[in-house]
């Protein structure tokens, strides 16, 4: 992914990049330089974003209690 540097040393981080990171407006980023001299950007805070499946969790709404799911399994509902 390239982008262009400003005339102020601003660049805009790629939508790809910021879903990665889970950089969102506001979100503080760093950037370090690695020992082969390449320069990498992360989060300041240092938290991963969380993953898709953890993006899921809790989604599918109230859950049947046992009583509910015997009787579904009994074709009695």
């Amino acid at each position: 992914m390239t982008t262009t540097v400003t005339a102020k040393g601003q660049v805009t981080i790629p939508k790809a990049v910021r879903e990665l990171l889970g950089i969102v407006p506001g979100s503080e980023v760093d950037f370090r330089r690695a020992v082969d001299g390449s320069i990498v950007l992360t989060r300041a805070d240092g938290q991963q974003p969380a993953s898709r499946f953890q993006k899921l969790r809790g989604h599918a709404g109230e859950g049947l209690d046992t009583d509910a799911i015997m009787a579904l399994t009994r074709g009695e509902a």
